[in-house]
């Protein structure tokens, strides 16, 4: 398919280089690489391919800005996030397109992406001036003790390729606000976006050095290299657990400050006293949002044994109308897979579903080409050996288990080394408070499939994460706290 006049036009708005010091530079080694839209396999743009030499630049250029930029007024820090934010709203429609092109999600739902990962712009604009101390008498009275939080220094961010914007602004934002600079990373499979809003932030009027962007086909050489430098203090990471265990690994021996948003297992669990529109409605959002591709993505739906096959019923027949197609073309609900690796391991999952005895109710197929589609899809009786049950799927596929007890439910919610986020429909307000106490889940959703808001923490525990991304706990993640005894 031929790329459209209108996609042409915002294409070749976007930078093709590396953001160094605020000036867009060509690749050290003159290396490019190629970015694809998911759902023709078309390249659309070729952009700097970002050598070690040229991500030590941008480390440069942070630390030199790192001074400066802390000592600006916070109402000046604040002002700057704020027009990036009114910025990024003017150009909504163009954001979400090119979000669509490179990751292939529906335009609709990359929409959404713009709102979502603007308000981390405006609630962290917000935040810049609130940032408190504390001041207080040592209980011998000998002395005064003020407790002081200070910007943690330069950052390096890895974000992934799912939410190109909002997994940028949840790491860029706050440590703005708090007076850090940044280096960051975006995947390599979606790198336009984290691009564009970087010439966006410039425009709202960030100085120089303060976020410098090395998109890189060898991510791993370039971290490598990163983390070893003792000018870096803080690592945010968002990605899988496995690869968040070895970026732990190679951040400790300078013992930076790290964040991680890892994998997720999410159960979702129906009651046989739910109300099954609302549990339907939730299952969808949390299930087939960016076309499954989410760590907070429904992953194992539990469903009591009384209510499960007329759950069934009513999800396959939301799901059977659900149109496959472009995500850069309006009225589509399920695009491309982002590549096809993930395709293939989507079919593999359902292929070995099917082994252990669940049946298909819905979808299953891979789409022909061109394109990396997969059908939205339900299984059902999943059985405990699938392995779609063990591993996270990050696909449009909703597979059902049951259980006939709460107690059942609960173990099975919680038999899982990850810990992100459960989804709840019960109608019992007893029922609720146990399950926010026993279910082992960083975040929760009870009757509702959708719980991911700026001014909330994001964060998991277990494999699923350290520390917190939005909310009040958003910014503390860039400060270090500084304690200062005065003697009387």
């Amino acid at each position: 398919m031929t790329i459209q006049p209108h996609e042409l036009d915002l294409l070749q708005r976007v930078e093709t280089g590396i953001g160094v010091g605020g000036t867009w530079v060509p690749s050290s080694s003159g290396a490019t690489f190629t970015v694809e839209d998911p759902a023709t396999g078309d390249t659309i743009k070729t952009i700097a391919d970002a050598t070690v030499d040229d991500a030590i630049r941008a480390l440069d250029s942070a630390v030199a800005a790192q001074q400066e930029w802390a000592e600006t007024p916070s109402r000046l820090r604040s002002d700057i996030l704020r027009r990036a934010f009114d910025l990024l709203m003017e150009r909504k429609e163009d954001f979400a397109l090119l979000i669509a092109l490179e990751m292939g999600k529906p335009i609709a739902e990359a929409r959404g992406e713009v709102v979502y990962g603007g308000e981390f712009l405006r609630w962290f604009s917000e935040e810049a001036v609130r940032i408190h101390g504390d001041y207080r008498q040592n209980p011998e009275g000998t002395g005064s003790i003020t407790v002081s939080h200070l910007p943690v220094g330069p950052c390096y961010f890895i974000t992934p390729w799912n939410f190109p914007l909002a997994m940028a602004t949840r790491k860029i934002a706050p440590a703005l606000a708090a007076g850090c600079t940044a280096v960051i990373k975006p995947a390599e499979l979606t790198p336009l976006t984290t691009i564009y809003l970087v010439q966006l932030l410039e425009e709202a009027g960030l100085p120089p050095g303060v976020v410098n962007v090395v998109p890189t086909s060898n991510p791993s050489a370039q971290s490598s290299a990163l983390l070893v430098d003792p000018r870096l203090r803080k690592l945010s990471f968002t990605g899988s657990t496995a690869v968040g265990v070895k970026l732990l690994e190679a951040a400790a021996p300078n013992v930076l400050r790290t964040s991680m948003e890892l994998g997720g297992n999410a159960p979702f669990l129906v009651f046989e006293d739910a109300d099954l529109d609302r549990a339907v409605e939730g299952v969808m959002v949390a299930k087939f949002r960016n076309i499954g591709q989410a760590c907070t993505a429904a992953n194992r739906i539990l469903v009591h044994d009384s209510v499960a096959d007329e759950f069934a019923r009513r999800v396959s027949e939301k799901v059977a109308m659900m149109k496959i197609g472009r995500g850069a073309e309006e009225g589509n609900d399920i695009g491309a897979m982002v590549d096809r690796k993930a395709l293939a391991k989507t079919a593999s999952l359902v292929a070995d579903a099917l082994r252990t005895g669940a049946v298909i109710v819905a979808g299953g197929q891979v789409v022909p080409g061109p394109g990396n589609f997969f059908q939205p899809t339900v299984i059902d009786k999943v059985g405990p050996d699938a392995r779609l049950v063990g591993e996270e799927i990050f696909g449009p596929v909703l597979a059902i288990t049951r259980f006939s007890s709460e107690s059942e439910a609960v173990q099975s919610a919680n038999d899982t080394e990850y810990g992100l986020v459960s989804y709840v429909y019960t109608e019992n307000v007893g029922r609720s408070q146990r399950m926010i106490e026993k279910l082992e889940t960083g975040m929760m959703g009870l009757n509702t499939g959708l719980v991911s808001n700026a001014a909330a923490p994001f964060g998991g525990i277990k494999q699923s994460g350290i520390g917190r991304e939005g909310g009040f706990e958003g910014i503390r993640e860039y400060l270090s706290t500084k304690y200062t005894l005065t003697p009387r």
